[in-house]
């Protein structure tokens, strides 16, 4: 099976499943893939929390253990949406705890398979960053990207308040408020990428898996936007079956 590592944030595990089922050739039921979301956010600790120092557990430890679990499960290939869970304080001890006991299971980076999207479609852009403080401060994306050759845009410390704000503000962030998401976070991150674009940016990444469900657009004001979730979904497809993949 495919697995999910779901929680991580909740609607971030069901959007990624959507997009296997849309990225899958497919023209009955039978005819999809076998998929496992697991989902248990009440096991999982906030990263961007943890990253910041405000909480002294690790969510490593937690997404290892539903990790073989979904391996016991039979899941043979696994990925994990959120893009904050990817930052090496958290990634390096999930990969220290899986090697720990031994486990056999492919995960699969999403901040890896996005850079190197990007890189075959998109070489000599500048791209311009959306994600949680945590990310940012944590440079996951930046450094990836500065490595590959990529130039990099990021929002100054008003507008990365105002988009972690979009995601996590209890009355109007997307976590929060996600069915619909409110007009004020659309806007909030409009107004983001507009800035964004002033500081030169062509394409723009959403580096946080809440992002794509206020922007499912596939462009805004002239710049594509880059969504990790549905290139981790097509990386999950294509590692499982390939034949599969549209």
């Amino acid at each position: 099976m495919i697995g999910i590592i779901g929680g991580v944030g909740p609607l971030g595990g069901l959007d990624i499943y959507k997009k296997i089922i849309e990225e899958t050739i497919a023209v009955s039921d039978q005819e999809h893939l076998p998929v496992m979301l697991y989902s248990f956010p009440n096991l999982i600790g906030d990263r961007t929390a943890y990253l910041n120092g405000n909480s002294t557990v690790n969510p490593a430890i937690a997404i290892a253990e539903i990790t073989r679990q979904l391996e016991h499960a039979g899941v043979t290939v696994v990925g994990i949406p959120c893009n904050t869970a990817h930052a090496e304080p958290i990634y390096s001890v999930f990969e220290q705890e899986l090697s720990r006991t031994n486990q056999k299971i492919k995960v699969l980076h999403l901040v890896k398979e996005t850079v190197a999207f990007m890189k075959a479609l998109y070489p000599q852009a500048r791209v311009g960053i959306l994600s949680t403080t945590g990310t940012r401060n944590s440079g996951l994306y930046r450094n990836m990207l500065v490595k590959e050759g990529f130039q990099v845009v990021e929002p100054n410390e008003e507008w990365q308040e105002r988009i972690h704000d979009a995601i996590y503000d209890t009355e109007y962030g997307i976590k929060a408020q996600s069915a619909p998401v409110t007009n004020k976070v659309r806007l909030e991150l409009h107004s983001a990428m507009d800035e964004l674009k002033k500081g030169g940016a062509e394409i723009i990444v959403l580096g946080c898996t809440e992002l794509p469900l206020a922007l499912p657009e596939n462009d805004h004001n002239g710049m594509n936007l880059i969504d990790p979730n549905r290139i981790l979904a097509r990386a999950l497809i294509y590692a499982f079956s390939p034949d599969k993949l549209k």
